[in-house]
């Protein structure tokens, strides 16, 4: 499900009044001065991807602040069949739209392809669009559990782990009800007898939801029934049961007509055409007098009629809002009560299904541990691979499975992240790594080699090559530049060696009009782009500016 950022739109969002930015594919970078707004970008991302909205991020004097996103995917089934099953519309001339709005009152929007939609689908449409990564993601590296979703994408684990998941939450299931079960006692009693309480009133109320339907029906008529039957028969009357009427003034034309039909036998499809009119203006005199007989009801059926529906209302007001709910309300009790009423039968059975699915899922659970010791040292060489490449020449990382004591949803095992970043060091867990540039390296490390097995659309890098520098940050430049090569990258950075490297640059700045500090951005190439890798540099100085050619010439 391959797909690229090519638009981002938006409108009164922190200091951004109104940005409409066009993007291609690959590696580009985006630079500014520490508090120009480059942030706003991120937080734009955020908010498409479902995060939390606050009403702090509307720019301050404006209503409402908007953010669209426009996505091109290269092959648009996928994602139809994703949006059919939500409701929204199909993308259109392979153009995917999500868009969100944020009132500074209540009626916070989000939208897909026009569609109004939910945040969950928006979540659901950014685990398959955007892998952002900030700073903040370091610290999710030092967990166990994030540490277990990075090696089960890697090894391309998802199915298995889903199928563990399930079969976990089966045997959770059968031993609430077990335990359920096997209660005694005061309330035991109790629940039974409410529960033989609950059959025996809907039973007895012999609930049919199309009669009930039809009753609700003919006594809503009945409040108008006296109108409706004098409408009624006053059409009848004036059809065929007072003087002069229309039927009278039917049978004389039909006489003329037979009269004609005598003269003249081509007029006898007239004559066959007006007989027609006639029968059918007799069958709606019957029809009305039909209907007008049905309204015509006496108080005791009205009566009867009233007690019905409010048998039905007092329980749809225990049960459930329709007739329908009543019945299932009705079949759950009933079984529930043959339940209790055969406990030993029903503890046998649960026990035996407990067994069977606790069997498979150690089968499942034996099968995603295996798959899991294979995967483990395949991540841990490439992510070597990757270190080496961005300075760790000779660092030892490995990805350690222990079996825990007990299962979880994700299955029996418990990973840990293992790091040498010197030659003849143990390796540590990554949470005793006191330094936060070792740990964007490591990040970055694992992001690349989880990039081929990802099909993510867009990975998004905010500010993670913090705290590094030197030949570092070139070797930063360089991994970034190698993932744009293969799929599109967008990087906030601070560092000139990876702004260099990108083959789109924009710089985000902060400027001041009619007394309101607004963000822009602003594509920059050429002597452009000289000067602002210069000032990333320290300075507009000619030694500056010199090294800037430098970085750019040698990044091309």
């Amino acid at each position: 499900m391959s797909a690229t950022l090519s638009a981002l739109r938006i409108r009164n969002l922190a200091l951004v009044e109104r940005l409409d930015w066009e993007l291609d594919g690959g590696f580009t970078a985006i630079t500014g001065e520490t508090g120009a707004g480059k942030s706003v970008i991120v937080g734009a991302l955020q908010l498409l991807l479902g995060e939390r909205a606050d009403r702090g991020v509307i720019r301050a004097g404006a209503d409402l602040c908007s953010v669209e996103a426009e996505f091109r995917v290269s092959d648009p089934g996928p994602w139809n069949a994703l949006l059919t099953e939500a409701g929204v519309d199909p993308c259109e001339e392979g153009i995917l739209l999500v868009k969100r709005t944020v009132s500074a009152g209540p009626g916070n929007r989000q939208f897909v392809n026009c569609s109004a939609t939910t945040l969950a689908l928006l979540r659901e449409l950014g685990d398959r669009l955007v892998d952002l990564h900030g700073p903040h993601d370091h610290q999710s590296l030092f967990s166990a559990d994030r540490q277990l979703d990075l090696l089960d994408a890697f090894g391309g684990l998802g199915k298995s782990r889903d199928a563990f998941r399930s079969l976990y939450q089966r045997v959770a299931a059968l031993e609430r009800e077990r335990e359920e079960l096997s209660g005694g006692g005061a309330g035991w009693e109790r629940e039974v007898e409410l529960l033989r309480h609950q059959v025996e009133e809907i039973e007895s109320a012999a609930i049919d939801p199309a009669r009930e339907r039809e009753i609700e029906a003919r006594y809503a008529l009945a409040a108008n029934s006296r109108r409706l039957v004098e409408l009624a028969t006053a059409v009848v009357g004036r059809i065929d049961e007072v003087e002069d009427s229309i039927s009278d003034r039917l049978a004389e034309t039909q006489r003329l007509l037979r009269e004609m039909e005598r003269l003249d036998p081509a007029c006898a499809s007239i004559g066959e055409a007006h007989a027609a009119a006639v029968t059918a203006l007799e069958e709606v005199a019957g029809s009305l007098r039909d209907y007008a007989a049905r309204l015509d009801l006496d108080p005791e059926q009205l009566a009867v009629m009233e007690e019905r529906i409010n048998l039905v209302q007092g329980l749809q007001r225990k049960y459930g809002g329709s007739p329908e709910a009543i019945l299932e309300a009705g079949a759950a009790a009933a079984e529930r009560l043959h339940k209790m009423e055969h406990r030993g039968e029903e503890l046998a059975r649960i026990d035996a299904e407990i067994g069977r699915v606790r069997a498979e899922m150690e089968r499942a659970g034996a099968e995603l541990t295996a798959a899991r010791t294979k995967a483990a040292p395949r991540l841990a060489k490439v992510v070597r691979g990757h270190l080496a490449d961005l300075g760790f020449l000779k660092a030892g990382f490995s990805v350690a499975l222990a079996r825990g004591e007990k299962a979880r949803t994700s299955g029996w095992d418990a990973v840990e992240f293992q790091f040498a970043p010197n030659p003849g060091e143990p390796a540590r867990p990554l949470r005793q790594i006191a330094s936060s540039g070792e740990i964007s390296r490591v990040m970055l490390a694992l992001k690349t080699a989880l990039a081929d097995q990802d099909d993510v659309a867009v990975l998004v890098f905010d500010e993670i090559d913090a705290n590094v520098g030197g030949e570092i940050a070139h070797a930063v430049g360089a991994k970034m530049a190698a993932l744009g090569a293969g799929r599109q990258v967008l990087c906030i950075t601070h560092l000139p060696q990876v702004a260099a490297r990108a083959t789109a640059h924009w710089v985000v700045r902060k400027e001041t009009k009619g007394g309101r500090t607004l963000s822009t951005l602003e594509a920059v190439d050429g002597e452009a782009r000289e000067r602002e890798v210069a000032r990333m540099l320290g300075g507009a100085s000619g030694s500056a500016l010199a090294l800037a050619r430098s970085l750019l010439e040698g990044a091309g």
